[in-house]
């Protein structure tokens, strides 16, 4: 498949704003990220159901379909961003207008719930996105610098050889030692995990896997890495990199494995380089991370490289 790489973002760009998953609990968020965007210079337009509520959804699965596919369809928007993720992607992937995204690639931000979505648009599309930094849960309000940072050089930017950092003062770890290069796929391992053997899901085959995780216990996460490993995807793989599993913590410690012991179940006897502790998932510093580019590792270094350029 060709990948599709998105125009860089610039100054005066309008940006779109959508709700594909969850509502923020405070609508004000959304204004305030919309007024952080416009005073960086941006222009933003708002997907017509971003404030609707529908239980734990944003809004009826229609209605979410529908704003994503407009925006794409707009020759206007050149971003879209995600107001939250929270739960409801994988409910509208069959409702998604691939077409129209293969013949209007633009920058696409989100991470959480949202990485069903951006799975999907890989495979039916070959469209690089960003998991990264959303409008009603990073943006609107104390934007971490290193985040902000980064987002914003990785979303303008046309440079290629682009080195993925912790911040300083927060190591890189190392499971298994060595080299490898593949497309990046992955993101929250439960939604990686719902679309495992569905037609949503990407051709794992030499690829780098990269998973994170919020409020599940150690048990779920076995499952998780259980279904890839049943599914053949753990041994296409050609590295990993496992970033924060926030609040991933036992009801009763005393009666679980600790996710450290998960992962060398899972990862350890592989032949691959695998690192942990990447700053990316749900915490406030976070990488933005090109979902669909090839990456390299190199534990030696403890170095994640962007190895080709990822906007046009």
């Amino acid at each position: 498949m060709r990948k599709l790489k998105p125009p860089a973002l610039k100054k005066g760009d309008l940006i779109g704003i959508v709700s594909p998953a969850s509502s923020p609990d405070d609508f004000s968020r959304i204004e305030r990220g919309v007024a952080y965007l416009e005073s960086l210079g941006y222009k933003v337009k708002l997907g017509k159901y971003v404030y609707k509520r529908l239980g734990y959804l944003s809004a009826s699965d229609d209605e979410r379909a529908e704003d994503l596919n407009q925006m794409f369809a707009d020759p206007q928007v050149r971003a879209i961003i995600c107001v939250r993720g929270g739960y409801g992607t994988p409910r509208i992937l069959d409702k998604i207008d691939y077409g129209i995204i293969k013949r209007n690639p633009k920058i696409f931000v989100g991470y959480s719930d949202i990485t069903a979505l951006q799975l999907a648009i890989f495979k039916k599309t070959g469209l690089i996105t960003f998991s990264g930094p959303m409008l009603a849960v990073d943006i609107y309000s104390n934007f971490d610098a290193y985040s902000e940072e980064f987002f914003w050089m990785i979303l303008t930017s046309k440079a290629r050889g682009i080195e993925i950092k912790n911040p300083d003062g927060v190591d890189i770890s190392v499971l298994n030692h060595g080299k490898a290069a593949g497309t990046l796929l992955g993101g929250n391992l439960s939604l990686l995990a719902s679309i495992v053997g569905t037609r949503f899901q990407p051709d794992f085959n030499d690829s780098i896997l990269v998973a994170e995780d919020i409020g599940e216990e150690p048990y779920r996460i076995d499952r998780y890495f259980a279904q890839l490993k049943n599914a053949g995807i753990l041994n296409k793989i050609s590295g990993c990199i496992l970033g924060q599993f926030t609040d991933c913590v036992p009801k009763e410690p005393e009666k679980s494995l600790t996710l450290e012991q998960i992962f060398q179940d899972y990862l350890g006897k592989l032949k691959i380089p695998v690192i942990s502790n990447l700053s990316y998932g749900h915490i406030p510093k976070k990488v933005t991370l090109p979902i669909g580019a090839r990456v390299k590792i190199d534990t030696k270094r403890g170095a994640i490289t962007i190895v080709e350029q990822v906007l046009s």
